[in-house]
């Protein structure tokens, strides 16, 4: 997705329990006939000491995620991927990263090669399939019988002549177009282009962007960037939209100028009021002494978290707020910051609360100076980033500018949002099977929700189709948009001086409180992962959560 979900209606705090307030005080390995080649990270069956030696190999880990050596200063982290790596491998062994697969069976009953059909009836029937796990049933039977499309170029309608029968005929169909995916996806990474664009132009045939089931979009979606990437790679130059921008920020910014439909995205999915939730919260918690507030948004769109946080501070009955200042950073759509200016003044004066709102405009992250913020020494700073980080993993000059600025000013507390998702790997398989079953958790998220809404949910999915071509298609300087998980993340916050605060237990109950007046909300979760906040969705993590402080 873009720099982030659509959050744009203040958040009803007094709906749930306490309202915002202060606190004091058995893995399974897919079996395959093949060997498989050493890139590739397995999780399954590790003993003890082989995990807790892993645990402290950060060179190892970080040398696919940023490139860097653990020894060196800031300055000389690169999170550039390696270049000119290609997948060139010899088939059959060439998708060696399709063990990936394996670690994402961990649902299935002991799937072997014979056993497919009986663990997919005993772990799921009678429930409906989702669209991910529908992804891992194909990746099951990729792997089981992935040597039967190394002998031809014939596309067979039934891959491997046999359907599985516990599941319905929409479900099957998925899994049949996924196993053609995935072959085809094999093919791109051997550069066998002429036999990858048969299987493509089979699954285009047979999918569709706009109707069908959400499996099908998705597969429609990537074979379109495998497309593209083929014709990258053939002609040596862009084909379709230059990736001059970013494409996902533009589609989003488009979004929150349609203030209805961009109010319906916030309102149907959980993850958006979650989070705002959960972030607000710590923030008022972090500030419970003082009385003079500055918080900095690093995108604030639409405000929506500006004005939970303004109810939240209204309704504080002890050392009441003496002034809220709210900053926006802004790189473009300077009238739209004004217009959220406005709307967020006009709020604060329904609730007799003082407040100043400022913009810092810069044409780059790398303009942005401290002093440009005005705080003042009887301040407290907090700092919130919605999305904001995944956007410069490809620039670390401007991350590395911002966070350096931002450890300057030292706030009390900044709130961290990102996707929960690796997908910065210079393979490009690993990138593909990782994006493959994110968005595919993604998409059954949006179709679960939004049924009833289909412009919308349109809109939404065709944000979530440029994350894919960003992915997919694109290589080294193309990809403008990069994520990583939490615990690179870490890693990284902690070369300058930060160090991660829990969420306090009245911040997760509450969280939970809030995907309960979602009708999905029962497929929404929350976890803990060390100091964070992990949301996800029918067992597949979306997004996470976090709160730092500067030593």
């Amino acid at each position: 997705m873009g720099r982030g979900p659509f959050s744009f209606t203040p958040f009803k705090s007094n709906e749930f329990h306490g309202g915002y307030g202060s606190i004091q005080g058995e893995d399974v390995v897919l079996q395959r006939e093949h060997t498989f080649s050493s890139t590739m990270e397995l999780n399954t069956h590790e003993d003890q000491s082989q995990k807790q030696q892993r645990s402290f190999d950060f060179d190892h880990v970080t040398s696919e995620e940023f490139n860097f050596e653990s020894v060196q200063p800031p300055k000389k982290f690169s999170f550039q991927e390696t270049k000119g790596q290609k997948d060139k491998q010899v088939l059959p062994s060439s998708l060696a990263s399709l063990e990936l697969l394996s670690n994402y069976g961990r649902r299935f009953n002991k799937i072997g090669t014979q056993n497919i059909r009986c663990s997919v009836e005993t772990c799921f029937s009678p429930q409906k399939l989702s669209t991910e796990e529908i992804i891992r049933v194909a990746g099951a039977r990729y792997l089981q019988h992935s040597t039967q499309w190394h002998h031809d170029l014939c596309i067979p309608m039934h891959p491997y002549g046999m359907s599985l029968g516990v599941l319905s005929e929409e479900e099957n169909r998925g899994v049949e177009l996924a196993q053609f995916l995935l072959a085809a996806a094999e093919r791109v990474g051997c550069q066998q282009f002429e036999r990858a664009s048969m299987l493509l132009s089979h699954l285009l045939w047979n999918s569709s962007g706009g109707g069908g089931s959400p499996v099908e979009r998705v597969v429609f979606h990537f074979s379109q960037a495998l497309l593209e990437r083929i014709k990258r790679e053939t002609s040596g130059k862009v084909t379709l939209n230059k990736c001059v921008k970013n494409e996902e920020r533009e589609m989003i910014e488009k979004l929150r100028l349609d203030t209805n439909m961009a109010l319906t995205c916030h309102e149907k999915i959980p993850f958006n009021q979650v989070m705002q939730f959960a972030g607000v919260q710590a923030i008022v918690e972090h500030v419970a002494f003082q009385t003079r507030i500055h918080l900095i948004n690093l995108d604030i769109g639409c405000g929506v978290q500006c004005t939970a946080l303004m109810q939240a501070l209204a309704e504080r009955h002890e050392r009441q707020v003496e002034l809220l200042k709210i900053t926006a950073i802004g790189l473009q759509g300077k009238t739209r910051l004004e217009e959220t200016g406005k709307r967020l003044v006009s709020f604060a004066e329904s609730l007799n609360l003082p407040f100043l709102y400022k913009i810092v405009f810069v044409r780059s992250i790398t303009e942005i100076k401290a002093e440009q913020f005005g705080i003042e020494d009887n301040e407290a700073v907090a700092v919130y980033s919605p999305y904001m980080l995944r956007t410069m993993v490809s620039d670390f000059v401007s991350l590395e500018h911002l966070m350096r600025v931002m450890r300057k000013i030292r706030p009390t507390i900044m709130i961290v949002l990102e996707l929960e998702a690796k997908h910065n790997s210079p393979s490009f398989v690993n990138r593909f099977i990782e994006a493959l079953f994110f968005y595919a958790a993604f998409f059954d998220c949006i179709d679960t929700c939004m049924k009833q809404d289909y412009e919308c949910r349109m809109r939404l999915e065709g944000i979530l189709s440029e994350g894919i071509r960003n992915i997919v298609a694109m290589e080294d300087g193309e990809r403008r948009v990069r994520d990583v998980k939490i615990d690179v993340w870490r890693r990284f916050f902690a070369r300058y001086s930060m160090v991660e605060t829990a969420f306090s237990e009245s911040s997760l109950y509450q969280a939970n409180l809030v995907t309960k007046k979602f009708e999905c909300g029962n497929f929404c979760t929350v976890e803990r992962n060390g100091k964070c906040l992990i949301l996800g969705w029918k067992g597949a993590t979306i997004h996470s959560i976090s709160a730092w402080k500067f030593l």
